[in-house]
């Protein structure tokens, strides 16, 4: 059976190429919303994080009709730190659209992404996104796309992919550039030419692979997937395998069945082969499980996942501090919240450790752990985290650590800064084009060199450059990195920040904190331009006498403290100091607090060294 009624895509590209715009607009386009209905830009951002932020981090599911056909349209993130969504919702389409901004080019996230595409054969339709741009750059993007889809060993087929020429801002797109688009039809009518129709056997026995997990306080967990073959009822008895678990055999019922309708599921009895349906009344279900008839319980093949490379211990807060601010701070609350997001992020890993309340937490990246976090943190969790660490592996007797492809984009003039940067961070340069007066540079880095780097990029380019890696591979040690070249101020005692303290501690560098702040012994409270730690009293205050008063406070002159973002936090830690998180602060401390037992454990460290 040809669904000639239906095609499934997915839209990939490289993070802030205008994905989720350009699904705003083919939704209202569609008029898949009412004509008087108050629409919010993104709408497929559901997420505080997400529309906070800008970027999309849960790939989302959405439908509109055109002509008859109804288009299941899979929006994906961009970053590669969540690139594991990419990679399972791949399963549930057969066409992909590929976008690319007009001025930026292919970026590592396109490479990665158009990657995963072209091996699982899909058939794709190149939307060069941004057209409107005043530096777009048309002609040289769509060789760049040529030679990116040669270099990747693109079948004929997906060598002869057609172009699109898009305003997603607009809501416009044509075929030819010599004439201006007017709505998204030449969209439209490509995704219905050029992505073929499923081939379905709607006549087997049922079988439906889910690919993403969702929650409902209501109906607890809700698999969503696509028919595989057959078709699924309301009601349905079932059983549960998995292609990478053969003895698992779980039996069920389909309680709900769900399509999606623009941004709302629909109650459905039936659906057929090539739908993409969510389902509720299977509590086991996972990410990567076939839900199939009872009398043919056959497994579908799911997706390898790529590995997490980089790791973070997350511990229950022990501050002085502790249990002041969070709703859930216990052990059992803090592993129940972490194995719960196994059950919808597939990239993550959880593992217990020798101590019964730290835990080892394993993701794509420092961006996709920090969303973790923030996404705990406002959930009123309580707790602290360690240093980011890379994940080595040995491969043939040999210590190997992950190695990614990072691509810079900065003015001509910070070259030379970035270059400086690379050296001592042990990057090796690949490639070196001139864009009009920036300059676009191509390196492979340790993972680990990227640490703490971001910071000062954007010093190093005066805020114009733009950088983002991807995950290349494996590769032998590259040998130490110093982590960090400056230290920190650390608090000498607990009470509350005064300004006579805070003005004498300025001196020795940049504060974080402001007068009133609580503070305990042993928190950081700075950064000092010394690669070593300073001890610095800022509960101090001015001894009274007959010719001093505490008014004359008033005279003294604080600098701004520094504000340091959950990110930069993560960023400036070293080895020896965790990240306290609470809902309401985020505080650096040292390991160990009290300043003589640190003093006496440093100095056995460095007599270890000699």
């Amino acid at each position: 059976m040809i669904r000639e009624d239906l095609r499934n895509v997915a839209i990939i590209a490289h993070v802030d190429h205008g994905k989720t715009t350009l699904v705003d607009a083919m939704l209202k386009q569609s008029h898949t919303f009412r004509e008087n209905q108050a629409v919010e830009e993104r709408v497929m951002d559901s997420g505080d994080i997400e529309r906070e932020r800008g970027i999309t981090i849960l790939a989302k599911n959405t439908s509109l009709h055109y002509n008859g056909v109804k288009i299941n349209v899979v929006d994906t993130p961009g970053h590669a730190d969540f690139s594991g969504e990419v990679e399972r919702v791949m399963m549930m389409v057969n066409g992909v659209l590929v976008l690319v901004d007009a001025a930026e080019g292919p970026m590592p996230q396109t490479r990665f992404v158009m990657q995963k595409a072209l091996e699982m054969g899909h058939r794709l339709i190149i939307v060069v996104n941004k057209i409107d741009r005043p530096d777009a750059r048309l002609n040289e993007v769509q060789d760049e796309i040529l030679e990116l889809l040669l270099e990747l060993d693109a079948s004929d087929d997906q060598l002869m992919s057609p172009v699109v020429w898009c305003s997603g801002r607009d809501g416009t797109a044509t075929l030819d550039l010599n004439t201006p688009g007017k709505d998204l039809t030449p969209l439209f009518e490509t995704i219905l030419s050029h992505i073929k129709p499923m081939e379905v056997d709607a006549e087997g026995e049922t079988q439906i692979l889910c690919s993403s997990i969702d929650y409902n306080d209501y109906v607890g967990r809700i698999g969503i997937g696509r028919i595989e073959r057959g078709e699924a009822h309301a009601g349905q008895a079932v059983v549960l395998t998995n292609y990478n678990n053969p003895q698992m055999k779980v039996s069920g019922k389909i309680v709900n069945l769900y399509q999606i309708e623009g941004l709302a599921r629909e109650p459905v009895e039936k659906a057929i082969a090539g739908d993409i349906v969510c389902f509720s009344g299977l509590e086991k279900i996972n990410i990567g499980d076939t839900v199939c008839s009872v009398t043919c319980p056959e497994a579908h093949k799911f997706v390898k996942i790529t590995e997490p490379t980089v790791e973070m211990t997350f511990s229950v807060n022990d501050s002085p501090f502790a249990g002041k601010d969070g709703k859930y701070v216990t052990t059992r609350h803090l592993r129940d919240r972490l194995f719960r997001e196994l059950l919808r992020d597939v990239s993550l890993k959880v593992e217990e450790t020798d101590s019964a309340d730290r835990y080892r937490v394993c993701g794509r990246g420092e961006m996709h752990l920090s969303i973790l976090i923030e996404e705990m943190r406002r959930d009123g969790y309580e707790f602290q985290v360690s240093t980011p660490r890379v994940m080595y592996k040995e491969i043939d007797g040999v210590r190997c650590e992950p190695v990614e492809r990072l691509i810079v984009d900065v003015p001509d003039e910070a070259t030379g800064a970035i270059f400086q940067s690379m050296g001592n961070r042990k990057g090796e340069l690949l490639h070196m084009s001139a864009i009009g007066t920036r300059t676009r540079l191509e390196f492979i880095i340790p993972a680990r060199g990227l640490f703490g780097y971001k910071s000062e990029f954007l010093t190093s380019t005066k805020g114009e450059g733009i950088m983002s890696s991807v995950f290349f591979e494996y590769q032998p040690y590259k040998g130490d990195l110093s982590r960090r070249s400056t230290g920190s101020l650390v608090a000498f005692e607990t009470g509350e920040a005064v300004t006579y303290g805070l003005f004498n501690a300025q001196g020795r560098g940049t504060l974080f904190i402001g007068a009133g702040t609580p503070v305990y012994e042993g928190m950081v409270i700075g950064e000092s331009p010394k690669n070593e730690d300073i001890n610095v009293n800022v509960c101090k205050t001015k001894h009274l006498t007959n010719t001093r008063s505490s008014s004359s406070d008033d005279a003294l002159r604080l600098i701004t403290p520094k504000k340091m973002s959950l990110e930069e936090c993560l960023e400036f830690i070293g080895d020896d100091e965790l990240l306290e998180i609470t809902p309401k602060n985020i505080r650096i401390r040292k390991r160990i607090l009290d300043s003589e037992l640190r003093a006496k454990a440093n100095a056995k460290a460095k007599k270890g060294i000699e």
